[in-house]
């Protein structure tokens, strides 16, 4: 009955959470993007993001992709981690309301609108609705399972060593979160058991602050393999909360006193208590440590050294200053920022070729990330460039106007491209799909000619250099060739039992990927022919 209660309580976490995720669309990310530029507001984007997904894991793991993608520094990721840690106090005070009487009729209201209401948005509601009635549903079955334990002669012991040896207490909460990895799970218990008298508040506290711990190997494990902003990211977290235990449990005599005394004062249920008693503890752990946000980048950057290799998805160039006193100058701007995008498309493609040839998992992800940062800088430049087009610009300045939006679409294209061999090699290796020597070095042959006429587009983009221009226009039948070319090779291998069908696909497609990208190589190239022959 616990295990099966655990399981539909962490279920309705995580339908909650994805439905909430529906409900807020891009806005999360946004939010997190946007509004954390010094650390107090990064505290309070980080306290509502977890509110909506309503997993501090969730909001951490989400902020240290950004921080891996280079949408966040490390200074500005402290500060959500922290808010984060006051945002995860909601739901234990959701619980500590007692509602679990309702969860059904909770469930049955959410299956209402999944089912019965054909209407997106009302879907996702109904997917909020009953994650959240299936939490308390979890939870009530959890605490029936539970209920035995009062009788049991060795939990009561358990209970008593924790009450007098409060380290204990944080062992075995943190190794609770740990094994179910939610800390809202293990705090969810925490308040059933102490609600059905099964431990005192001397013991519960102790566990309370484990649990907080615990919470962190998910952020670890999120950051393994992932950019060095994003490791200290992690480790800040670690840090973060191990601090904030530590002074606790100096405190811990007075501290407990003062959550009796709350509670009399506000006649709060047990459940309640272990609300307040967490929420009270994570606010002023984060009003603590606030000001320090400084060293604590200090301390990780000490102890997890080098040089950080994220990728700078925002953009660098696009001031919007320049618009209004000199649209010149704003193209000029935007020109640089469509090169800092083709740089990524250049470096994404070259990542891409790494993981066909060695089938590390690390290369595949710097691929997404590129493309991730090529879509963001997409929509800047494009927003960028409509704002210039309001402006009064002479023939010569709207052709370079025209020139970059084409451009624009190009590299996004080459982007989904190179994404997309990204997926299919993927797929290669899912389904163990084997490819002769002779297809991998026919790829090898393409990637090199798709990269070398897209390093020469950029240089020609860069330098407004129409002879080198004209010389990847040159390569576009080379490519053509080289792919009929490469089709026929396919064709005889697999005649000759040297190729599977499921290779044969997989080939084709990147070689078909990879000829795309080479005609949108030769469309930046043409694009900047036509202007200057303009």
């Amino acid at each position: 009955m616990f295990l099966g209660g655990l399981g539909i309580f962490l279920f309705g976490i995580k339908f909650m959470g994805d439905g909430l995720q529906k409900v807020a669309g891009d806005r999360l990310r946004d939010i997190l993007d946007k509004f954390t530029s010094n650390p107090i507001m990064g505290v309070i984007a980080g306290l509502i993001v977890t509110v909506a997904l309503q997993t501090s894991t969730g909001t951490t793991v989400l902020t240290i992709g950004l921080v891996n993608a280079g949408f966040m520094t490390l200074h500005q990721a402290i500060g959500v981690i922290m808010g984060a840690n006051i945002g995860t106090t909601v739901t234990a005070f959701i619980i500590g309301f007692k509602i679990q009487a309702y969860a059904l009729p909770i469930i049955f209201i959410g299956t209402f609108f999944i089912f019965f209401i054909k209407n997106k948005k009302a879907h996702n509601y109904g997917q909020v609705i009953f994650g959240f009635g299936a939490l308390f549903f979890g939870l009530s079955l959890m605490g029936d399972a539970m209920r035995p334990l009062r009788d049991l002669q060795a939990f009561t012991d358990l209970t008593l060593s924790m009450s007098e040896n409060p380290i204990l207490g944080v062992f075995i909460g943190a190794f609770f979160t740990v094994a179910v990895q939610s800390s809202t799970a293990s705090i969810g218990l925490l308040q059933t058991l102490y609600d059905q008298g099964a431990m005192d508040l001397w013991a519960a506290l102790p566990v309370l602050f484990g649990d907080n711990i615990g919470t962190t190997i998910t952020a670890i494990l999120a950051s393994i393999g992932a950019s060095i902003a994003a490791r200290r990211a992690a480790l800040t977290h670690v840090i973060f909360n191990l601090i904030g235990t530590f002074i606790i449990l100096l405190l811990l005599v007075p501290y407990t006193h003062f959550i009796i005394y709350i509670s009399e004062k506000l006649y709060l249920n047990p459940a309640m208590q272990i609300a307040f008693a967490h929420g009270i503890f994570n606010t002023a752990n984060v009003l603590i440590q606030l000001p320090f946000v400084a060293i604590l980048a200090i301390i990780v950057t000490k102890l997890i050294p080098g040089k950080d290799s994220a990728i700078e998805y925002k953009a660098q160039h696009l001031d919007p200053l320049f618009i209004q006193q000199s649209p010149v100058i704003a193209l000029g701007q935007a020109k640089k920022e469509v090169l800092r995008m083709s740089e990524f498309a250049e470096q994404g493609l070259q990542e891409a070729n790494q993981y066909l040839k060695t089938k590390q998992k690390k290369h595949a992800e710097l691929t997404v990330q590129f493309e991730d940062a090529i879509n963001n800088l997409d929509r800047k430049i494009t927003d960028y460039l409509v704002l210039i087009s309001a402006k009064s610009l002479s023939a010569q300045d709207s052709e370079m106007h025209s020139m970059l939006m084409d451009t624009i679409r190009d590299i996004e294209r080459v982007g989904d491209h190179m994404e997309n061999i990204v997926e299919l090699i993927d797929y290669q290796i899912t389904n163990k799909v084997t490819m002769s020597n002779k297809a991998i070095q026919d790829l090898d042959e393409m990637f090199n000619l798709t990269i070398s006429t897209l390093q020469q587009a950029i240089k020609a983009l860069e330098n407004n250099d129409i002879v080198e221009a004209r010389s990847v226009v040159l390569k576009e039948e080379k490519i053509d060739k080289m792919e009929r070319k490469l089709r026929k090779n396919h064709i005889l291998r697999i005649n000759e039992g040297n190729c599977t069908g499921s290779a044969g696909i997989v080939f084709v497609d990147m070689v078909s990927n990879l000829e795309r990208i080479g005609d949108h190589a030769v469309n930046i190239a043409e694009a900047v022919i036509g202007e200057e022959d303009f």
